[in-house]
């Protein structure tokens, strides 16, 4: 089965053209599916029935899995199966009947204006890990960006002049402001730390970690809990609060939600021509100046 997963994931990258974390994530969860079938004594995609689909939901559970956590797994392996189905691979898709778990929604984290200033306080930015953590977090909170695009930021992405980064998410792009705190720091970090942490070494990446490498997501989101404990902030945080934070922010500041959809990249194909638009006007950049609280 490993072949045809591989098969399948060169279809995302190639004609799909998903982005790099939708890619790791879909070849993540099948290759989980397909370690439990072949430990069943299931090889090939045409011996998985519905039944043993059933028994791997139930194993994921029995193993504590959240149910938004099965789901996604169920909806990767539902993909799967379509695709092979269609390739004309197997004669029945086994998930067709397969139900996905229902996911109560929680409310998002999202955090005062005060306790962000908390937080984003912490890192003391006198080495140069503070100062790369400031960075990172102030761009975070500047942009609210995702973490797996904070962390994918190449240096040629960022423009201090302007004011601006640019995001990339498979073959989408778009460019999103960032204020004088952000600024500053990214500044400070790039002209005192960085080449500290790079240690010799040449990366076109923006962030690494200490040993020179690029940052990965789980080594940001712990950043993310050190210091969210360190400001004594109760809350669950996350570096998807931070992006949820921001987003409420700018609204309750005035800007308007066509601006905010675009700088999150919330947006079809009609809705992004709609933020090309509203860029050019300079309606981007105006209601971000006015709006965030750090801009």
């Amino acid at each position: 089965m490993l072949m045809e997963i591989e098969t399948f994931i060169g279809y995302l990258e190639n004609v799909k053209k998903a982005s790099r974390n939708t890619v790791l994530s879909y070849r993540r969860d099948l290759l989980q599916m397909a370690s439990y079938l072949e430990g069943q004594g299931i090889t090939e995609p045409e011996k998985v029935t519905r039944t043993s689909l059933n028994s791997y939901m139930l194993y994921l559970e029995q193993q504590g899995k959240a149910t938004a956590t099965i789901s996604r797994m169920l909806a990767s392996t539902k993909t799967f199966f379509h695709y092979e189905r269609n390739e004309g691979k197997v004669r029945r898709d086994p998930t067709e009947l397969l139900k996905v778990p229902k996911v109560e929604k929680k409310p998002p984290v999202v955090l005062t204006v005060e306790e962000v200033g908390r937080f984003l306080s912490q890192p003391s930015g006198d080495t140069p890990k503070g100062a790369r953590d400031k960075a990172m977090l102030e761009l975070l909170y500047a942009t609210g960006i995702r973490a797996s695009e904070l962390v994918g930021l190449q240096l040629q992405d960022v423009n201090l002049p302007l004011g601006f980064i640019t995001c990339r998410d498979g073959q989408k792009e778009r460019v999103v402001p960032f204020g004088k705190e952000a600024s500053r720091s990214l500044q400070y970090y790039l002209n005192h730390a960085r080449k500290a942490l790079l240690k010799g070494k040449e990366s076109s990446w923006l962030f690494t970690n200490c040993n020179g490498k690029p940052m990965s997501r789980q080594g940001f989101w712990k950043i993310v809990k050190y210091y969210g404990e360190k400001a004594g902030i109760q809350a669950d945080i996350t570096p998807h609060s931070l992006r949820h934070s921001f987003a409420v922010h700018l609204i309750n500041g005035g800007a308007g939600l066509q601006a905010v959809q675009a700088m999150l990249g919330h947006s079809d194909l009609a809705t992004t021509q709609a933020y090309v638009n509203y860029m050019q006007k300079g309606g981007l950049w105006s209601a971000y100046a006015e709006a965030h609280p750090r801009g």
